[in-house]
């Protein structure tokens, strides 16, 4: 009888210490099968003409490597060769109401002729898009269909980093694959996108992914899978969300209007670095300073003026530069909103009537670089660069500014990249403004370029 009790308490023991090492692992199955349902696969089919520029094989019959891959290329009806291509891609999206709305990536869907979505019960329907947002990358869908599994959103501003989290989405087309990971970090601001607080996770994203819910394990969705940073153009443990909250808020203004509005001030800015701040006479890096201002804009009728640091807009810090287009892009055009700048050592606060975002401009190179002698020397900074044409001015809504063409020596380990577009030297608290090649010498860049995959 001793030596019963006695086995029973050591297989009491091993069963407490059994719970006590998996009690922190979390349960995936349960999470999988509610809501898996919801999620759908995404796929788009676009029309390109013959000699179109993204066509697979751009070859002439006359070219000796047409010989080669024509056999790779499909044969049209009747023999010979086809004059048009269909390229298709998937993606993947999620139901965000019972009568068929559904939520994706704005890449996911754009250019596409023809878009298909697929339920996990095999039914398929074409869609209607009801509009997309590139800044953000959001994209509102229409099926028609009812009573639909629908997702429940979270509050993001309850996630934690350390948090676990959960993808459904279809890698490379295989319909709901479940992936899990953790909450790597919050508020992450990555290259040309200003308007998004992205999420970082480790949660595996590959090719199809994009577009699929993140999930927290109460089962609710905290964002929408978007991207990952890669070198090797797959998943490298690196990925990045929206956040629910930005991803409703346009959802409901491309539903109720087919677009989104945003403010706009009508400044150039920068981060403030340690040596920036130094020079300014802050205490610290913080703020967004003002390199250029559009003449004629919100920020120039108020009185803002280059070399300003804005510290506040309508009373909330801005920690860094990446804080301003944010907190300006959610607020109505129209609104009369205070800004906190600081300017030669004094803080000023000035009000600004916020204006209306229009269509995204950037600076097209290639007129330039099509000019540019091969044999142009780069500057001490190791730059080449060259003057905005009219067209990039106009487009840019600036007056003056240089291109960078290339980045040579100890300068290409920085952050100045091909591209960039510098507008002011700033040097000692004061800032110049850059109107030609000979004053590039002491310049920073106004924007930066990263290689993202975006999926």
């Amino acid at each position: 009888m001793k030596r019963l009790l006695a086995y029973l308490f050591v297989l009491f023991l091993f069963a407490s210490a059994h719970a006590q090492t998996t009690r922190g692992l979390p349960d995936f199955t349960e999470l999988a099968e509610k809501q898996g349902p919801a999620v759908v696969n995404i796929s788009t089919t676009t029309q390109l003409k013959r000699g179109h520029p993204a066509m697979p094989f751009p070859f002439d019959e006359s070219d000796p490597a047409f010989e080669f891959f024509k056999r790779f290329i499909p044969k049209a009806p009747g023999g010979g060769m086809p004059r048009d291509f269909e390229n298709k891609s998937l993606g993947s999206g999620f139901i965000i109401s019972s009568d068929g709305y559904i939520l994706t990536n704005a890449h996911v869907v754009d250019g596409a002729d023809e878009v298909v979505v697929r339920l996990t019960d095999k039914r398929e329907f074409r869609v209607r898009t009801i509009g997309a947002d590139k800044r953000t990358d959001v994209a509102l869908l229409k099926i028609e269909a009812s009573n639909l599994p629908a997702v429940k959103m979270a509050d993001t501003g309850q996630l934690k980093v350390g948090e676990w989290v959960v993808a459904i989405g279809s890698p490379f087309g295989f319909d709901n694959t479940v992936t899990a990971g953790i909450v790597s970090a919050k508020g992450r601001s990555l290259p040309q996108e200003n308007f998004v607080p992205f999420i970082q996770t480790d949660v595996a994203i590959n090719p199809g992914n994009s577009g699929g819910p993140l999930f927290n394990l109460r089962g609710e969705v905290v964002g929408i899978n978007s991207q990952i940073y890669s070198r090797s153009g797959g998943y490298m443990g690196v990925s990045f969300a929206i956040p629910i909250e930005v991803a409703m808020e346009v959802q409901s203004q491309l539903r109720a209007s087919g677009k989104v509005s945003r403010g706009r001030m009508g400044v150039v800015i920068q981060e403030v670095s340690k040596d920036l701040a130094e020079s300014l006479g802050l205490s610290r890096p913080m703020g967004a300073v003002v390199n250029a201002v559009e003449k004629g804009g919100p920020a120039d009728k108020a009185g803002i003026e280059p070399g300003d640091v804005i510290l506040k807009f309508d009373g909330k810090p801005i920690d860094s530069s990446a804080d301003l287009p944010r907190a300006v892009g959610a607020t109505k055009p129209g609104t009369r909103s205070s800004v906190q700048v600081w300017r030669k050592g004094v803080m000023r606060d000035i009000a600004v009537t916020i204006g209306e975002m229009g269509d995204e401009k950037v600076a097209d190179s290639r007129p330039a670089r099509s000019m540019k002698p091969p044999e142009q020397a780069a500057n001490r900074l190791g730059l080449v660069v060259s003057e905005l044409t009219a067209e990039q001015k106009r487009d840019l809504k600036m007056s003056s500014g240089l291109l960078i063409e290339e980045v040579r020596g100890t300068t290409s380990r920085s952050d100045l990249r091909p591209g960039d577009v510098v507008v002011a030297a700033i040097s000692k608290g004061a800032t110049t403004e850059v109107k030609t090649v000979d004053q590039s010498t002491n310049c920073w860049p106004n924007t930066r370029k990263a290689a993202m995959s975006r999926y």
